[in-house]
């Protein structure tokens, strides 16, 4: 399971889509973090220019939990989907997310959350210049999303920095890789695809192989043997190591 976070518009949607591209031959599915959106109460409706959407609490984290610990046992599972005109949650079941080799969760506060953090294998932070990607939340929400650019710059100013900076930036020393320049960046994109295909080799080995054992932080394979004829005899084995690295 992969995490990648970051601020608004930061290219986080774009590096997992060029991570997929990369890894052509395995099953990978993507879960985005927008799809677990708390639908708004009337209330929170007639007063939606005040509501602030980057907030740890505007997000349904116990389903998103459900959901992926659902996935990790490698079950199929349902998740919501999000209409950020209406600003309503269809609801669980409106999309079936089936059991892959690569889950990838994408969010601006994937790391933020100790919990989701736990089930992750790597976590990922992607960087991008303020400036950046404030130009580009302008374009997205008022292209895709029917908002106008005053409405995007008030929001930005009074909900979607500050939060930025209280909650998402905080979640960074959590990451395991920092990805400047986002998509730009193809050697970090490179490398992480590399990791992935090691970790995807290691564990399909021992699917393989009952008797093997992977040290990750060294790269070895340790292959539990018996000598020939003492098979039957306690305490009685030899190690086999294969080194992994490369």
């Amino acid at each position: 399971m992969i995490g990648v976070a970051g601020g608004t518009a930061s290219g986080k949607t774009t590096v997992c889509n060029l991570i997929i591209s990369q890894l052509h031959d395995q099953r990978v599915v993507l879960v985005n973090q927008d799809s677990f959106y708390r639908s708004l109460t009337p209330e929170q409706l007639n007063n939606v220019k005040e509501y602030n959407f980057d907030h740890p609490d505007a997000f349904n984290t116990e389903l998103l939990l459900s959901c992926m610990e659902t996935l990790k046992r490698g079950e199929a599972v349902t998740t919501p989907n999000y209409d950020f005109k209406t600003h309503q949650s269809v609801g669980p079941g409106s999309k079936q997310v089936n059991p892959a080799d690569i889950v990838i969760l994408e969010g601006i506060l994937v790391l933020h959350d100790e919990r989701v953090r736990d089930l992750l294998n790597m976590k990922i932070f992607v960087d991008t210049d303020s400036d950046l990607r404030l130009a580009r939340r302008i374009k997205r929400d008022t292209v895709e999303r029917g908002r106008d650019v005053q409405n995007v710059l008030d929001q930005y100013a009074k909900f979607v920095k500050p939060s930025f900076d209280e909650f998402i930036l905080p979640s960074k020393k959590y990451a395991d890789i920092i990805i400047p320049r986002g998509g730009d960046n193809e050697v970090a994109i490179d490398l992480i695809v590399q990791h992935i295909h090691t970790k995807l080799g290691q564990h399909d080995l021992c699917k393989i192989y009952p008797n093997l054992f992977v040290f990750f932080s060294t790269f070895q394979v340790f292959i539990k043997c018996f000598p020939f004829g003492l098979e039957t005899k306690p305490f009685i084995l030899c190690w086999l190591i294969i080194s992994l690295e490369v």
